[in-house]
């Protein structure tokens, strides 16, 4: 791998993550806030999330294992924030004993 090609393989993982972390955060507060708005920006944060884990399973060097890992984190990414705030709901909504 080139100088270069680790430079770009390291900016689109790094914009892949933040893209993963756009949707969880743009997911979870427009469900809170019941906003349609963030929730189709979280949507778009997804599709975008999408793209460059297909941009790099196709345009970096890297292995072939490392590249369906890339994919199939990329399809995760989907059920995390439903789940996560699910169970967050869940847990504080039971009342505390006093």
């Amino acid at each position: 791998m080139t100088p270069v090609l680790l430079l770009v393989t390291a900016i689109l993982m790094g914009l892949f993550v933040t893209a993963g972390g756009a949707w969880g955060l743009l997911y979870c507060l427009g469900k809170t806030r019941r906003s349609k708005g963030m929730l189709w920006l979280a949507l778009l944060a997804y599709a975008v999330a999408l793209g460059l884990a297909v941009a790099i399973a196709f345009l970096t060097p890297l292995d072939f294992k490392w590249k369906a890992l890339i994919l199939v984190s990329g399809l995760v990414y989907a059920f995390i924030p439903p789940m996560t705030l699910r169970y967050l709901q869940a847990l504080h909504s039971e009342e505390v004993p006093s």
